[in-house]
């Protein structure tokens, strides 16, 4: 009421004086003087909506309907629902698609999704992907239940590079023979990888226990190098554990098999889903994992090598009194803790690993330059060493 009743002869600085004890800006002063002049003193007392004239990104209600039916419909096939997956579809649908942050807001407003505050945006993802197909695959196996409550096991190869699923097979457990089963099942298809990527199971690669598995031996006579991922860090084949999760998501929307023979049937529909039509996020432009396979030439098949330090291979050695131990004419210092005990040392053609009686890693090293007698565990004479933890 001062403002819209203000004298036109007030003295000069007045108003300055005036909005610095009322705490206002000049600007609003003037404003609500304006909006007087042009309205009237009622219009210039009342308080304006914030909402703004126009708002050309808000979603419309049939839209957002469209984009829940879309979601359900995903959910109920068994396959991913998430904002993106239902962006992508309304698009092959040809229906007004909001974008991914827009219907994640949608989502969780209706009630659908739940926030969450703690996941790291996907800025913060840090990705590594070989260069090319057939460069490695991943191959790792999940318990399953057939309908009476027999359990079963599925095998799982994925290639590291285009994501393709390479193959699949059902069998009664987590056996060698399985493993080796469903990787030929793969080089039938796409031929022999240079590299096979599996945790440390007594089924797929004992190496780090002292043993040499018959799925190493089966692919080693192929040329083809096995490598682990180290003990209790599963992360290491997260591509393969998030493809288990996929697989798993659409299974519980079938029917519940009854054999092996139809889980293997049904994971065989869904693996030409997977690599057909379904658009991969983790892939450029979200194309499928066939098209990024036949997008890089494939990686050149491996040649056949014998063991020793060209190829692959383990012995069973005891640590000496001094700490070392000796592996083709190389003496590498472990640490004389230790002395006496027996550990396992496994090599392929980039370096060698050594590992306890439990497959706890101690040490790893490159190979040295030829010529090489004397590898150092890295800590300096003198100094006494820091305890190992069973993760160094």
């Amino acid at each position: 009421m001062a403002i819209v009743r203000w004298p036109d002869d007030a003295p000069r600085g007045a108003v300055s004086s005036f909005c610095a004890e009322q705490g206002i800006s000049r600007k609003t002063f003037y404003a609500i003087r304006a909006r007087a002049v042009s309205e009237g003193e009622a219009a210039a007392l009342e308080p304006r909506s914030r909402r703004p004239k126009s708002s050309p990104t808000r979603v419309d209600e049939q839209v957002k309907q469209h984009a829940l039916e879309v979601r359900a419909s995903l959910q109920q096939s068994g396959l991913d629902h998430g904002p993106v997956s239902v962006h992508d579809k309304m698009c092959v649908m040809g229906l007004p698609a909001p974008s991914p942050a827009s219907l994640a807001r949608i989502f969780r407003d209706k009630g659908v999704a739940r926030r969450e505050p703690r996941k790291k945006p996907r800025a913060a993802w840090r990705r590594f992907v070989y260069p090319a197909p057939n460069a490695c695959w991943q191959m790792d196996a999940t318990e399953y239940v057939l309908a009476g409550g027999a359990r079963c096991v599925i095998f799982q190869v994925l290639d590291d590079h285009s994501r393709l699923a390479v193959a699949t097979h059902a069998a009664d457990g987590e056996t060698s023979e399985a493993a080796i089963a469903v990787f030929d099942k793969g080089v039938a298809k796409h031929g022999v990888p240079q590299r096979l990527l599996t945790d440390n199971g007594m089924a797929l690669n004992p190496s780090r226990l002292g043993h040499r598995g018959q799925l190493v031996s089966h692919i080693g006579a192929l040329g083809v190098q096995a490598i682990t991922g180290k003990p209790y860090k599963p992360t290491t084949q997260g591509k393969n554990e998030r493809f288990h999760q996929t697989l798993f998501r659409w299974l519980h929307q079938q029917p519940l098999a009854v054999d092996l023979h139809e889980l293997q049937d049904q994971v065989d529909d869904f693996d030409d889903y997977y690599n057909t039509q379904r658009g991969h996020q983790g892939l450029p432009d979200r194309i499928t994992p066939q098209q990024a396979w036949q997008a890089t030439p494939v990686a050149e098949p491996p040649r056949p090598t014998g063991h020793g330090t060209n190829g692959w291979g383990y012995r069973v050695l005891t640590i000496n009194t001094n700490g070392s131990v000796r592996l083709h004419g190389i003496a590498f210092m472990i640490t004389s803790r230790l002395a006496h005990q027996t550990i396992t040392a496994v090599w392929d053609t980039t370096g060698v690993t050594f590992a306890d009686s439990q497959g706890q890693v101690i040490a790893e090293h490159p190979w040295p330059p030829h010529g090489t007698t004397y590898v150092s565990n890295g800590i300096p004479r003198g100094r006494p060493p820091s305890p190992l933890s069973p993760m160094s």
